[in-house]
């Protein structure tokens, strides 16, 4: 079974950056998409960013061209990488995976596309 485990949350003044780890293992031998999710207090949880077996990314409208999606050669981490970080970014950020080929057209965006998540990591963006 898929195990995730994010790191790298913290507090961060408004306008720096900070980079999110998710450590994948219990891969079987489909392709994964993965991606990464935030939910803040009393608030859906919403798409950060996502990528495919083929790395074509997607991202959130709130988030995009400020943060960076991407995974190592072996794809055993996932990577956020946030930049110009903003106080509405404060949130729960999450890890999730799923087989692509379980999603509609190979393509996995919607936050119950997912099957499997991590514990979360905390961002907090305040001055």
């Amino acid at each position: 079974e898929v195990q995730l485990v994010e790191s790298g949350g913290g507090l961060v003044q408004p306008g720096e950056s900070l980079r999110l780890s998710c450590a994948a293992s219990g891969y079987a031998r489909s392709t994964y998409c993965m991606g990464w999710f935030r939910q803040a207090p009393g608030k859906e949880r919403e798409v950060v960013a996502v990528i495919d077996g083929d790395g074509n990314t997607s991202y959130g409208k709130s988030v995009k061209g400020r943060f960076i999606i991407s995974q190592n050669g072996a794809k055993t981490t996932l990577y956020l990488q946030m930049n110009s970080l903003k106080a509405e970014d404060t949130a729960m950020y999450y890890c999730a995976a799923e087989e692509c080929i379980r999603c509609s057209g190979g393509y996995c965006y919607d936050k119950r596309d997912f099957g499997y998540w991590g514990q979360g990591t905390q961002v907090t963006v305040s001055s």
